[in-house]
């Protein structure tokens, strides 16, 4: 795996081997101080590790001066073409800035961004969008191609490292999971920097979650990403949630339980599909455990084919098994079952 370089945001490592940090963004209006905190408060609370703010205006980067002092999370400020809102942001204390250096003006402003940011310690990410490419490299690649965006994205990485900065962490994304992919693919192969992988305009709940577990899951399943965030049309926090199913499943996150179960076929004789979302849904509350768990349908395969699950249930005519690591513990009346497997998890790490 190709070790990036890494950044500090407010102590949050990302890159040079640290651990997958899971980013969101807030959806309240950020001069609304209270109700932003409310909801960096949820995040915390969901396992965020870094949340993203907008910054419209100038009351938006004052407000950030509160929002940055109680916040449990660091905060990026997400700059849009104004130098003037990023040197605000900065002084109120962000520990990260979004920005796009050759969108703010002349090379007198990159500069004096980089010169804050660099009195503050603060990274910038370049976030080049299939939506944002400079118009002279469209024309040359026929459109917002992924050689399109990781050009764009070189081009203000120059910007920055001519003013002698390079603490840089860059994305490159696209509603489209195969251009995005492509964008990293290279930006990886072309870069050391830390990316920060995401899928834009994913949509709602369930179709953006089967985008960026294809896109996100598919490039750190190849080695390739330091951060993410999941876009999706709904509450952030729900962003959170699907960032960490995307990790357990590319195996790059094993806190917690990982709840595996069969699909189900004629032998099974226990409702199953119930059994299986109150298991998932119960162990997702168990913390300080590192367990695989799995739900099966059938007594005869069950833990034979989850052998390797450190405690599993498998369901018979009207009762189950609980086993452990593929050995049989005992038969449990169906309506026991999952009590019974919760009691075992419980006390897992004692055996």
């Amino acid at each position: 795996m190709k070790q990036t370089k890494q950044i500090d945001v407010g102590g949050v490592k990302i890159g040079g081997g640290a651990k997958i940090a899971v980013q969101s963004m807030t959806n309240t209006d950020t001069r609304d101080v209270k109700a932003t905190l409310r909801q960096i408060a949820d995040l915390n609370d969901a396992g965020c590790h870094i949340v993203r703010c907008a910054v419209p205006d100038a009351e938006a980067a004052e407000a950030l001066r509160a929002i940055c002092r109680e916040s449990p999370l660091p905060v990026v400020a997400d700059i849009h073409f104004d130098y003037r809102l990023a040197l605000a942001a900065i002084e109120s204390g962000v520990h990260k800035i979004r920005l796009n250096p050759g969108n703010i003006g002349g090379a007198d402003r990159v500069h004096e961004v980089v010169r804050a940011a660099k009195e503050r310690g603060i990274p910038i990410r370049i976030g080049v969008n299939s939506g944002s490419v400079e118009r002279h490299i469209l024309e040359k690649h026929g459109g917002p191609t992924p050689d399109a965006m990781v050009e764009s994205a070189l081009y203000h990485v120059k910007l920055l490292n001519d003013c002698n900065f390079d603490d840089i962490c860059l994305s490159m994304k696209s509603s489209s999971v195969p251009d995005t992919m492509r964008a990293y693919l290279l930006a990886h192969e072309k870069t050391d920097y830390p990316l920060h992988l995401g899928v834009t305009e994913a949509g709602t709940e369930y179709m953006g979650t089967v985008k960026s577990a294809a896109g996100i899951g598919g490039l750190l399943a190849l080695g390739v990403g330091d951060t993410i965030r999941v876009s999706l049309t709904d509450d952030p926090v729900r962003e959170i949630h699907a960032a960490y199913s995307i990790l357990k499943a590319v195996g790059r996150n094993d806190d917690g339980v990982n709840v595996v179960s069969c699909p189900t076929c004629g032998r099974t004789r226990i409702d199953l599909i119930r059994i299986a979302k109150e298991v998932e849904q119960r162990c997702a509350s168990v913390t300080g455990k590192r367990l695989k768990v799995a739900v099966m349908g059938c007594a005869v395969n069950g833990p034979g084919e989850a052998r390797e699950a450190d405690l599993g249930i498998a369901g018979g005519d009207g009762e189950g098994l609980l086993f452990r690591k593929g050995e049989i513990l005992r038969k449990v009346p169906q309506a026991q079952l999952v009590d019974a497997l919760m009691e075992e998890i419980a006390k897992f790490n004692e055996a």
